[in-house]
């Protein structure tokens, strides 16, 4: 059996693309030959380094042909829909679009020929069923919880996301500037690291973080291998998000965190995860039993201090959100896509 990957974004090496590469992974584990289209065979290490999936047995190829001969194709959408034309077709939504005229008989008609649509969270789907007039089936995200293993804890505050303003708002400016705010309360012995991808659309965004931070313990890492980012969530106590600060999630839906790896790898290590409250990271945590959620960054940093003076609370807070992260394994992902098949 034949099996065919399409996401146009794959040189980004962000969770969407973790996603595509772990539904390849579990065709490939499941005897299919797995054809991956992309115009430069280099993007193979780039994925393995990046997110450490075994990918030798798959091939990178100039051209899948929308599936043409192909028992499978699994297609990310760019907010269009292809003619997909394997024996079957599974069409992916990573992304919550509107306001495409999704349900064009154009579009109706291809349809016919998508045997499944996914999404990586309920929010996205809320969007896409809409838009789309279709009834997608919700597939978390694979976080490999197994590989992040918390270690001796040290005042460090983490976040890890690309550093690119190209669709979402990561929001690491307004994270720069709580943390000011906390250090100038006292807590100046709390350092903040920030981590992520800086391939693309990042150089701008990112000098300008670094003028931002001068003169504060804030410490930035640039395209962390698998090994760094272990070690980084293993030493942090608390995992900071800003994504989609500032934004409307249901104007602005593309601009928010529609899921959230990063966090549920956190959570996996023990730490501590303080979220935004909007898009899919309300699904991820429940407010004060395995993490926070936050609206306003006054807020943020109360709780914040709150668990920095309470260890008895710290240490309930993370063992529930090791226990939470199990739900997004690998393992649960691969039991879907299964079943799918």
């Amino acid at each position: 059996m034949k099996a065919a990957i399409y996401n146009p974004y794959l040189d980004t090496l962000g969770g969407g693309e973790r996603y595509s590469i772990s539904f390849a992974k579990v065709l490939s584990d499941s005897g299919y030959e797995v054809d991956v289209e992309w115009n430069n065979k280099h993007i193979r290490k780039n994925l393995q380094d990046r997110f450490g999936i075994d990918l030798c047995d798959i091939r990178i190829v100039n051209s899948i042909n929308r599936g043409d001969q192909y028992d499978v194709c699994f297609w990310v959408s760019d907010g269009s829909v292809p003619r997909l034309r394997a024996r079957n077709n599974i069409l992916h939504f990573q992304f919550p679009f509107r306001d495409v005229d999704g349900k064009s008989l154009l579009n109706r008609m291809k349809m016919f020929r998508v045997n499944a649509v996914l999404v990586n969270s309920k929010f996205t789907k809320g969007f896409i069923d809409d838009e789309y007039g279709v009834d997608s089936k919700v597939v978390y995200p694979p976080v490999d919880v197994k590989k992040f293993k918390a270690k001796r804890k040290e005042k460090i505050i983490l976040y890890v996301g690309r550093f690119s303003k190209l669709t979402q708002n990561k929001g690491q400016d307004n994270l720069i500037k709580t943390y000011k705010t906390l250090v100038k309360e006292g807590y100046s012995d709390w350092k903040l690291v920030l981590a992520g991808g800086a391939e693309v659309g990042s150089d701008k965004y990112l000098k300008k973080l670094k003028k931002d931070a001068k003169k504060y313990p804030v410490t930035f890492v640039e395209n962390p291998s698998l090994k760094k980012l272990q070690e980084l969530y293993g030493k942090a106590k608390i995992f900071w998000s800003a994504a989609g600060y500032g934004i409307h999630e249901q104007k602005q839906p593309l601009k928010v965190e529609h899921f959230g790896i990063t966090p549920v790898e956190a959570m996996s290590a023990g730490c501590i995860v303080f979220l935004y409250e909007a898009g899919g990271h309300k699904e991820i945590v429940f407010d004060q039993k395995d993490g926070y959620l936050w609206e306003k960054t006054e807020e943020l940093i109360d709780k914040t201090v709150k668990v920095i003076e309470n260890y008895k609370l710290s240490q309930k807070l993370a063992r529930n959100a090791k226990k939470k992260a199990q739900i997004f394994s690998y393992e649960n992902f691969e039991k879907e896509i299964k079943n799918l098949l």
